[in-house]
């Protein structure tokens, strides 16, 4: 009878041990995705394990569509993303066991920028689709100087590469000359030694970068001009959630399932007023309240 019990506290020993690796991993959370959002998915992260000091978060970028990716690939827990899901990343994911779940987690202004210098205050959306598809090739036919443009871009597999030519350029392509850069802040340091440059990206990247100017953006030709960034430096919220500013989009999470436990528990903290007030520390717009 007392080996019988011994055995079974053997048992049961070896069934503990083995489980506690799998209590730690239930703990950690992976995230990868949008560049746009790695200084604000680091920021959360950063605050969530300072008050939670048994969760561990890892974040990383690489892209929106590098995150998705992941996510289908079973590689990450969250991904970040600065656009929609496409149809056929869900169809992917579904195909691969996954049933993607969004969350709008931020709102970001997507800024349209020059080199300081230059003299254009303002662009309309219909200018900003020519510029970008390469219809329109020197300052001069935008109100500016006589000098060819160069046009910055993100790579394609950033969502707000994939945000522009949807929602601005409408599905075309891109001038065949637009020079590729690895991130926003590549753009930034790109343009702000470019006397001819423009780029575009968050306007948070953009908020202390003196070498560049944001512009404002008329959403039709007869509208008004509508900038992102107050008098006083800092982002208009009213003109991201109104839409007022015509180039204003939702930050994304997407899991592969509905949130359950410890990465449930992350994202209600992300959305509580605690993490959107991070949102507009770190110079994102935080999620309207409904009043």
């Amino acid at each position: 009878m007392k080996t019988s019990k011994m055995v079974v506290r053997g048992i049961l020993a070896v069934a503990l041990v083995a489980m506690a690796p799998l209590a730690i991993a239930e703990k950690n959370i992976t995230v990868k995705g949008s560049d746009t959002m790695i200084v604000l998915g680091q920021k959360w992260a950063e605050v969530y394990m300072q008050k939670n000091p048994q969760a561990a978060i890892q974040v990383t970028g690489g892209g929106s569509g590098v995150g998705i990716a992941a996510l289908i690939n079973g590689t990450t827990d969250l991904a970040n993303s600065s656009r929609p899901i496409k149809t056929s990343e869900i169809d992917k994911a579904q195909k691969a066991g996954y049933y993607p779940e969004e969350i709008k987690v931020a709102m970001d202004s997507l800024a349209i920028v020059v080199n300081a210098a230059n003299p254009i205050k303002e662009l309309s959306v219909k200018q900003v689709m020519g510029i970008y598809t390469g219809r329109i090739n020197n300052w001069n036919e935008v109100g500016g100087p006589n000098a060819s443009i160069l046009r910055y871009c993100r790579e394609s597999s950033s969502g707000t590469y994939t945000f522009l030519k949807e929602q601005i350029l409408k599905n075309q392509d891109y001038a065949a000359d637009c020079q590729t850069m690895p991130g926003t802040s590549a753009v930034a340091n790109a343009v702000s030694k470019d006397p001819s440059g423009i780029g575009y990206g968050g306007a948070a990247y953009y908020l202390k970068q003196p070498g560049v100017k944001i512009l404002s953006v008329k959403k039709e030709d007869k509208s008004e001009a509508v900038n992102p960034v107050k008098a006083d430096g800092t982002l208009d919220f009213e003109a991201a959630w109104t839409h007022r500013y015509p180039i204003a989009r939702f930050l994304y999470m997407y899991a592969g399932f509905k949130p359950k436990g410890q990465i449930k528990a992350y994202i209600d903290w992300i959305l509580s007023p605690e993490g959107q007030k991070i949102v507009e520390e770190v110079g994102y717009v935080p999620l309207q309240v409904k009043k």
